[in-house]
């Protein structure tokens, strides 16, 4: 925890950009609805990650990249006008070092204890490489070492960063056909695995150039812009999963446009998967390339809404202003409640074990907001 500095939540709302703080609540919020609700059998399908097509719930961690590549553009400039070179680089070496400890504690710190205490000796080899295959590369570690991965380019042109998204995303596709999608979809691994950081740079590089579109201030220009380059990436994403129709297991049936095109997002496939289905679990570039353009089309809405319109909702400025404690104590909370709920539970009995655990989560953030304690690494 630390004194906020400029650009945190406690500046003034006229000194930041409001329409990124409400977007990251926005997402917050979304986090907490959908990782709760999905061990429920009551909850829509839509709610619930699948790693067969993209649901709502898959468009929730693309966001969050989305909204730190953004924020990792602003500060990267800012910090390099007071004090440029190497200790620039060597502050978002440590930040991104520190997000990798705190995922490494919260992933598999507990599970490592609990092997150190198995009798009659510890089994670390063994553990190690089950947790880098699993439970390790989550969502802090994903940004951790993304965040390492595209900092010799955040703060270059846009022509360098987005070079460097098509290359990180052609490395990616190469191994994933070579060998990486089979792998991680059987170890299993999660959110892409430890070689997502190559996806996921896509969604963090376009959260920084949606910086570069708000940053000279004509906010309408920037709605315009960041709807349509948006609207290229969706467009983007499906057409590269529409390659699982001419890819094996599957080949084209019938004739016309209808049999070139798979299902659209958020409706479930009627084909078997592959490497260019929307899929989480796998950080497939279709996935990722459509989650960035959803994320961009929707920070335009936030933008219009927020810094042209003047709106802002008080839940979104509470949990976007913490998001990272959110993210600790969110998972906290669940484990409070679950052992108090059951997965077969009656839609009632669901909402409201939600409600009360929206309630404890929100009631922890407006406190540490109140007293003026924002976490950050």
């Amino acid at each position: 925890m630390s004194t906020p500095e400029p650009g945190s939540p406690r500046v003034p709302v006229s000194a930041r950009i409001l329409s990124l703080d409400q977007f990251r609540g926005y997402t917050v919020l979304g986090m907490f609805v959908v990782n709760f609700l999905g061990s429920f059998a009551v909850v829509p399908a839509i709610l619930k990650h699948h790693n067969t097509y993209c649901s709502y719930a898959d468009t929730i961690m693309p966001q969050f990249f989305f909204a730190v590549g953004f924020a990792y553009r602003l500060t990267f400039l800012r910090r390099s006008e007071r004090s440029p070179g190497w200790p620039v680089y060597a502050h978002y070496v440590k930040r991104s070092l520190g997000l990798i400890a705190l995922g490494a504690l919260l992933y598999v710190g507990g599970a490592a204890f609990d092997e150190w205490l198995r009798p009659p000796s510890p089994q670390a080899a063994p553990f190690l490489v089950r947790a880098l295959r699993t439970e390790l590369f989550q969502a802090l570690v994903h940004i951790g070492v993304t965040c390492l991965w595209i900092m010799p380019v955040i703060g270059k042109p846009p022509s360098v960063r987005v070079a460097f998204a098509l290359a990180s995303a052609a490395i990616h596709l190469g191994l994933s056909h070579g060998f990486y999608y089979e792998w991680v979809m059987t170890a299993p691994g999660i959110d892409g695995g430890p070689l997502g950081f190559l996806s996921w740079t896509t969604p963090t590089l376009a959260g920084s150039l949606a910086h570069d579109f708000v940053r000279d201030g004509d906010r309408i220009k920037a709605v315009a812009r960041l709807g349509r380059w948006g609207g290229v990436l969706m467009l983007a994403g499906y057409a590269l999963s529409c390659l699982n129709l001419v890819t094996p297991p599957n080949c084209p049936t019938g004739n016309g446009l209808g049999a070139w095109l798979i299902e659209p997002p958020f409706v479930p496939p009627s084909r078997p998967v592959n490497l260019w289905t929307m899929n989480q679990q796998a950080g497939s570039l279709s996935y990722l390339t459509f989650g960035a353009g959803l994320s961009m089309a929707l920070y335009a809405l936030f933008v219009w809404a927020c810094d042209v319109r003047g709106l802002q909702v008080g839940v979104f400025r509470t949990l976007g202003a913490n998001a990272l404690a959110g993210y600790v104590i969110h998972g906290l909370v669940e484990r409070l409640i679950k052992p108090w709920t059951h997965p077969d539970m009656s839609a009632v009995a669901t909402l409201t074990a939600l409600a009360v655990f929206l309630a404890i989560c929100y009631g922890c953030l407006r406190l540490l907001e109140t007293r003026g304690i924002f976490l950050r690494l």
